[in-house]
C-alpha cells in the first residue's frame, strides 16, 4: 500500500513527525534546508532578463535529491511541511520544482508546534504554495546577491581577500562605528547632587535628594551653585511639606518574540543570540522527554508576533488557577491584539511552550544544562504574561529646607502578581520612617557629590538586537547570522560583552559609506524591508522592487572601481626577519593573520602570530603565557612551551600570587566589575576592581 511522504527540513524534526503520524502510513524524510539555490561560483542573476534567477540544484545534495524523488514517485501524496515562514515556503517551492509537484495543488502543509495535535491537524488542512511569501524570498535573496556579489569583489581587490558587503551586515557594521565615534567625541559634562542625612521627630533616619527651589528643579552644573545652596541650608530644620500616598501596577511582560528572547537571554543568561538560537531550534524541533518520547517542546522560534492562541491561554488558565490560586490570574488580557509591530511575521504565535503542564522542573532530568536554561525563560515568560500585574505601595515625601526643596522615596511590594513566576533579581523594600506634615527633620549630614556624564554606551548583542528590531533592519531569523557574521569577518570583535569595531571594520564601512552611502543607510534598509512585507502582501510584484533598488547600485559600481584606492592593511611590528633583517609585518591569509617579511617576495620568510601576555608560566616558571583561540574560536590561555608543559586556562592569568594559598591569580570579567580571583576553586580570595567598559 502506498504512503504519504511528508518532507521537512531537519532531520531530527522528521524523526519527530514520523513517530506522531506512524510508518505505516506516512515517510517523513528531511531536505536539510534548501535543495535549490543561486550559484556560488558566479552572480546567477539574469540582470538583463529581468533580474531571472539562475537556480541550480546545490551541490552534495545530488544523493539525496536522487532519494526524495524516489520517494515521491512511489508516493499516492506529498506534504511539504518546511518552516511557516519566507525561506521556508522557498524551500517548498524549491522541493516541488525538483520533485514535478504542481505548486497550485494542496501540497503544503504547516504547524507552529511539533505536537502530535498540530501536526495531526496541519494533515488535514494542506494548501497551495503561497507564491507572495515565495517572491518575497526570492526579492530578498536576488537583493542581497546583487550587493554582495558586486561590492564584496571590489572590497578583495582595494583591501583583501575574504572581506564581504552585505544589505544587513554593512549597516550592523555601520551603527557599531557610529557608536565609537560617538564615544570617541564625547566630552563630559560636569553635574553634581546634593544628598542629605537627616533624623526625623522619632530620631529615625531618612534620607532625602536635593530637587530645587520653589516647586522648581534646579541643575546642578558647578560647584560654585552647589556651595551658595549650602551656605543657604546651613544649620537649618528640615519641614515636611507633603506626603503623597499612591499605588503603582507594574504590568506582565509580553510573551516572547525571536528578538526579545535573544535580548533576555543575552541579558539573563549570558547566551549569545547564536546559541540562543541553536538551543531553541533544538526545543522546537524535539527532545526525547523521559516516560514520553520526542516531542517538540516549544513553539516556532522565528516570530514578531505576540499573538496567543485561545486554546493556549485556556491552558495557562488551568494551570496558573490551580498552582498559584485565582488572585493571580488576570482574565483581561490583551485579547490578541497587538500595538506597534510593523510587521506581523506570518501570523505566527509568541514563542511558547506546547504544553504548560511540562513544567521545567518536570522535565529538568531530560534536558541539558543550557536547554533547561532557557526553556525555563520562555515558559515561565509565557506563564507571567497571562497573570496579573504586581502592586507597590509608594510613598512620595516633599520637604523644605529654606526656599529649596528635597524629596524622598518609599516603596513596598503589596502584591507579587508575576513576578512569583517571573522574576529575576531580589528587590528590597525601601520602606521610610513614620512621617506627618509639618514634622521636623534635624540635618545630620549633607553629602555634595560631583558626577561627570557617561558617554553612550557600547552595544551588547542584545541591544544590538534591540536597536536593529527598533529600526526596522533585518527579520528576527537575520539577526543572529548577521552578528556571527561581522565577528567571523573580523569587523567587529567582543571585548567582555561589548562590541567592539575594529580597524578593518572602520575602514571597511568608510570605503562603503563613501561610495555607497544609499545602500548601508539605515533608512534605505528599513525602507527594504517594508518593501519586501508588501511583496509578501501581493501588492507589488518582487522584479519591480529588485530594479528600482539595483539602478542606483550599477553606477555606484563602476564609480567605486576607478576611484577607491589599494589599502594596504600590513602592520608593522618590531620583530625582525632572522633571514635578511627587514621588519616583520602582520598579513591576513586563509587560516587567519601570520607574520611575514616585509621584504617579501624577495624573502618569503613566514612565522605564526604569538600573543604573550608578559606573564611567565606559573606551572613551568619557563615558558610565557599566550593567547590561543579553541577550534570554536573561544580564548583560552596556555604556554608556550606545549606540549611540554600543559598548562591552559580560560582565565587570563595576572602573574600575581594569591597571598592566602599561593596559587596563580587570574582576571574574570563580568558586566559590571572586572575580579581578580584565586585559580583554586576552594580559595575564596577575590579583589574587585573598577570596570571602565563602556
Amino acid at each position: 500500500m502506498a504512503k504519504t511522504l511528508v518532507i521537512v527540513e531537519s532531520p531530527a524534526k522528521a524523526k519527530t513527525i514520523e513517530k506522531f503520524l506512524g510508518k505505516s502510513h506516512y515517510t517523513v524524510k528531511a531536505s536539510v534546508g534548501h535543495v535549490r539555490d543561486l550559484p556560488k561560483s558566479k552572480l546567477g542573476v539574469d540582470i538583463e532578463n529581468n533580474f531571472e534567477p539562475q537556480y541550480i540544484n546545490i551541490r552534495g545534495k545530488g544523493d539525496l535529491i536522487k532519494e526524495l524523488k524516489k520517494e515521491a514517485k512511489k508516493s499516492k501524496k506529498v506534504y511539504l511541511a518546511t518552516d511557516p515562514d519566507r525561506e521556508g515556503e522557498a524551500i517548498s517551492w524549491h522541493l516541488a520544482y525538483i520533485l514535478g509537484l504542481d505548486q497550485n495543488d494542496e501540497c503544503r502543509i504547516e504547524f507552529n508546534e511539533i505536537t502530535k495535535d498540530a501536526i495531526k491537524k496541519a494533515i488535514k488542512s494542506p494548501r497551495s504554495i503561497d507564491i507572495n511569501l515565495v517572491d518575497a524570498q526570492q526579492a530578498r535573496r536576488v537583493l542581497d546577491r546583487l550587493l554582495g556579489y558586486q561590492i564584496s569583489p571590489i572590497l578583495w581587490q582595494k583591501i583583501r581577500k575574504g572581506l564581504s558587503a552585505g544589505r544587513v551586515q554593512s549597516v550592523t557594521t555601520k551603527l557599531i562605528c557610529d557608536r565609537e565615534k560617538e564615544i570617541e567625541a564625547f566630552i563630559p559634562d560636569e553635574y553634581w547632587t546634593i544628598d542629605v542625612d537627616a533624623k526625623t521627630s522619632n530620631n529615625e533616619d531618612i534620607n532625602l535628594k536635593f530637587y530645587g527651589k520653589h516647586k522648581e528643579k534646579i541643575e546642578l552644573p558647578n560647584e560654585e551653585i552647589v556651595k551658595s545652596i549650602l551656605d543657604d541650608i546651613k544649620d537649618k530644620d528640615i519641614i515636611v511639606n507633603s506626603i503623597e500616598a499612591r499605588t503603582r501596577k507594574k504590568s506582565a511582560p509580553k510573551p516572547f518574540t525571536t528578538s526579545m528572547l535573544q535580548q533576555e537571554a543575552a541579558n539573563r543568561l549570558s547566551f549569545t543570540t547564536k546559541k540562543t538560537m541553536s538551543i531553541a531550534q533544538e526545543l522546537y524541533e524535539g527532545i526525547d522527554i523521559e516516560n514520553e518520547g520526542t516531542v517538540g517542546l516549544i513553539s516556532y522560534i522565528r516570530t514578531d508576533s505576540k499573538r496567543i492562541s485561545e486554546e493556549a491561554k485556556e491552558k495557562s488558565k488551568e494551570y496558573i488557577l490551580e498552582a498559584l490560586g485565582e488572585g493571580y490570574y488576570k482574565p483581561d488580557f490583551d485579547k490578541g491584539k497587538e500595538k506597534g509591530s510593523k510587521k506581523v511575521q506570518d501570523a505566527h504565535e509568541a514563542i511558547r511552550p506546547t504544553s504548560v503542564s511540562r513544567t521545567p522542573e518536570s522535565i529538568k532530568s531530560s534536558l541539558t544544562k543550557d536547554q533547561f536554561k532557557l526553556y525555563n525563560l520562555i515558559w515561565r515568560r509565557f506563564i507571567a504574561s497571562q497573570m496579573q500585574d504586581s502592586v507597590f505601595d509608594i510613598l512620595n515625601v516633599e520637604c523644605k529646607i529654606e526656599d529649596y526643596i528635597l524629596k524622598a522615596t518609599g516603596s513596598k511590594m503589596k502584591f507579587d502578581g508575576y513576578t512569583k513566576i517571573y522574576n529575576f533579581t531580589e528587590r528590597e523594600d525601601k520602606i521610610l520612617p513614620p512621617i506627618n506634615e509639618g514634622d521636623t527633620f534635624t540635618v545630620k549630614d549633607i553629602l555634595p557629590l560631583q558626577h561627570f556624564t557617561q558617554p553612550p554606551a557600547r552595544y551588547t548583542e542584545a541591544s544590538l538586537v534591540k536597536t536593529l528590531e527598533e529600526l526596522g533592519i533585518g527579520r528576527p531569523s537575520t539577526y543572529a547570522p548577521t552578528i556571527t557574521t561581522i565577528l567571523n569577518r573580523e569587523y567587529v570583535e567582543k571585548q567582555g560583552s561589548s562590541l567592539h569595531p575594529t580597524e578593518l571594520g572602520k575602514i571597511v564601512t568608510d570605503i562603503l559609506e563613501t561610495n555607497f552611502q544609499k545602500f548601508i543607510d539605515v533608512d534605505f534598509t528599513a525602507t527594504m524591508e517594508s518593501q519586501l512585507d508588501e511583496v509578501e502582501e501581493g501588492n507589488v510584484a518582487w522584479k519591480e522592487v529588485v530594479a528600482k533598488s539595483y539602478e542606483p547600485l550599477k553606477e555606484a559600481i563602476e564609480i567605486a572601481k576607478e576611484n577607491i584606492e589599494k589599502i594596504n592593511m600590513d602592520e608593522e611590528t618590531d620583530e625582525i626577519c632572522e633571514n635578511c633583517g627587514e621588519h616583520m609585518v602582520i598579513k591576513h591569509g586563509r587560516f587567519g593573520k601570520f607574520m611575514a617579511c616585509k621584504n617579501y617576495p624577495e624573502c618569503k620568510t613566514t612565522k605564526p602570530i604569538i600573543n604573550k601576555i608578559g606573564v611567565k608560566c606559573p606551572k613551568c616558571n619557563e615558558g610565557d603565557i599566550i593567547l590561543r583561540k579553541s577550534k570554536k574560536g573561544k580564548a583560552f590561555y596556555g604556554c608556550s612551551n606545549y606540549p611540554e608543559c600543559d598548562f591552559l586556562s580560560w582565565n587570563k592569568p595576572t602573574g600575581d600570587i594569591c597571598d592566602k594559598c599561593e596559587s596563580y591569580m587570574v582576571e574574570k570579567i563580568t558586566k559590571s566589575e572586572t575580579k581578580v580571583v584565586c585559580s583554586n576553586k576552594e580559595c575564596k580570595n577575590e579583589i574587585v576592581k573598577e570596570n571602565s567598559e563602556n
